[in-house]
């Protein structure tokens, strides 16, 4: 990652995905479970390009680092890596990055007949309903989400 911010407010730090020739993390194709462990057997290994895991349109491929737990039901405690993708339409579900009124915001899109709702996902949050007199903008949809246990405490 870029150690230069290209963007930067009081709660959301965006970094731009540095230009690299190839970073590849050795992938061992088998399942690997979260219960029962299951006997030794022999794996195959291929190389995953993580250029083209996380970043698939570059030019428009983003990290942001996330603060606050209003979305830890999906996932998402507090210190988390976004991968967003400005480059991506939304579509009602998606998990967004927001600007509302000049202030970031990461949460759920919801679009209906009775308009637009940003949800987060936790209990303790209320939604963002956006009217039409809110400076409103979706600024990317997250594709991926990087979670440091050692960090997160999760």
């Amino acid at each position: 990652m870029s150690a230069v911010h290209t963007l930067r407010s009081d709660k959301v730090q965006v970094y731009r995905l540095s230009d690299f020739d190839y970073v590849t993390l050795r992938l061992y194709d088998s399942a690997v479970p979260a219960g029962f462990p299951s006997p030794a057997a022999d794996y195959k290994e291929e190389d995953i390009d993580l250029n083209q895991l996380l970043r698939p349109h570059p030019s428009s491929t983003f990290i942001v680092r996330v603060t606050g737990d209003s979305m830890i039901d999906a996932n998402i405690p507090d210190k988390s890596w976004l991968v967003v993708d400005r480059s991506i339409k939304p579509k009602s579900g998606s998990i967004v990055v927001a600007v509302v009124n000049s202030e970031f915001t990461v949460k759920r899109y919801i679009t209906n007949s009775s308009g637009v709702r940003l949800m987060p996902a936790n209990s303790k949050y209320q939604p963002i309903v956006i009217t039409e007199d809110m400076d409103f903008r979706v600024w990317g949809t997250i594709t991926k989400v990087i979670i440091d246990p050692l960090v997160s405490g999760i």
